[in-house]
């Protein structure tokens, strides 16, 4: 199934205050674009490096850029597409302090 993006503005305000990020994101994006996910498993088809989140979650972290940046989603497979919702985006030292405080399979700040 083809996936729903929600709030992509998310990622080009973070792009406009993380200029270095830019093409990373936009690398991903590009990816985001053709995939084609029936199940969270899909999720590591398109980006091998996702690490699906336990406890229930329903929740992804996506190493971006090298690393350098972390996003957290919330996804959703539905009847005729997958609904990937931005929940998070920092950097890897700042995701690092997240997971300290265990927040990363409840914080949704967009």
């Amino acid at each position: 199934m083809k996936v729903h993006l929600i709030k992509e503005q998310t990622i080009d305000n973070f792009v406009h205050d993380h200029a270095r990020s830019k093409s990373s994101f936009k690398n991903w994006l590009t990816h985001l674009k053709t995939a084609n996910w029936h199940s969270p498993e899909g999720i590591h088809e398109t980006y091998p490096s996702a690490d699906i989140l336990g406890k229930g979650s329903e929740r992804v972290v996506f190493d971006i850029g090298g690393n350098n940046f972390r996003m957290i989603c919330k996804y959703f497979f539905g009847p005729n597409r997958v609904h990937l919702s931005i929940c998070w985006i920092g950097t890897h030292a700042e995701y690092t302090q997240l997971c300290k405080w265990g927040q990363q399979y409840s914080i949704y700040i967009y």
